[in-house]
């Protein structure tokens, strides 16, 4: 189950600090083949998303785009830019890389990897046949839309 921000007051040690124990979670998969995800941290009124993200060797993540800030810790394996601006960009184990609001491209890991994964706002995937999707499959602006209308 994915962990998701109460709204509460916070004036008890269980309003106050959430924990989680993402070794008692299970591995999601996306659509994505090879690609595993444990989200930890979900605010449906926001988009705000931490996950951690395991990649199978040779998984890859297609076009998508980030709409706000994008921030991965590699915690094992490599990350790499396939396709994009930053074509060829690789961030290894200990390595942090952020990226812009509106930076776009194709990432895969050619031995595998596991990532701890910051948005503040879901990708928007760039489906073949035009469609703009959520890493669900979902179409993005009626699900997060909204959060740039408020």
């Amino acid at each position: 189950m994915d962990a998701v921000t109460a709204k509460s007051k916070h004036d008890t040690a269980a309003t106050h600090s959430h924990i989680v124990r993402p070794a008692d979670m299970e591995w999601k998969k996306t659509r994505f083949p090879g690609c595993e995800v444990k989200g930890l941290l979900f605010d449906k009124s926001t988009g705000l998303v931490t996950a951690l993200m395991r990649f199978a060797p040779g998984a890859v993540l297609p076009d998508h785009e980030h709409v706000k800030i994008e921030q991965t810790y590699v915690l094992e394996g490599r990350l790499c830019d396939k396709e994009g601006p930053a074509e060829g960009l690789t961030v290894g184990p200990g390595e942090f890389v952020w990226r812009e609001a509106g930076s776009r491209h194709v990432a895969w890991t050619p031995e595998g990897g596991l990532m701890l994964a910051m948005f503040q706002v879901p990708n928007k995937f760039f489906e073949k046949d035009g469609r703009v999707t959520d890493i669900s499959g979902v179409d993005w602006d009626s699900l997060w839309g909204r959060v740039f209308k408020e």
